[in-house]
């Protein structure tokens, strides 16, 4: 396993399934916390929780217009996507 398949092997695991949900959410254009929870299905209050998880970990930015994927986070989204 190389050092790029190890890292994605970790956000994976330290995302879990609802902070993968949404990431993707936000992948498919969910800008903010209600729009997040539409796409998503995850509750409001377990998105308050990982967003800032996401940010700390430059997967996302909270820009003017919402919240959106950084490079890091489509290159994630992409294997997440790819690998099922």
């Amino acid at each position: 396993m190389n050092n790029s398949d190890n890292k994605f092997e970790n956000l994976r695991y330290l995302l879990g399934n609802l902070g993968i949900d949404i990431l993707i959410a936000i992948g498919k254009g969910a800008y903010d916390f209600q729009t997040i929870e539409i796409i998503s299905g995850v509750p409001i209050e377990c998105i308050r929780g990982r967003i800032p998880v996401l940010i700390d970990l430059q997967l996302v930015v909270n820009s003017s217009k919402g919240y959106d994927l950084t490079e890091e986070g489509i290159l994630f989204k992409q294997k997440i996507e790819k690998k099922g």
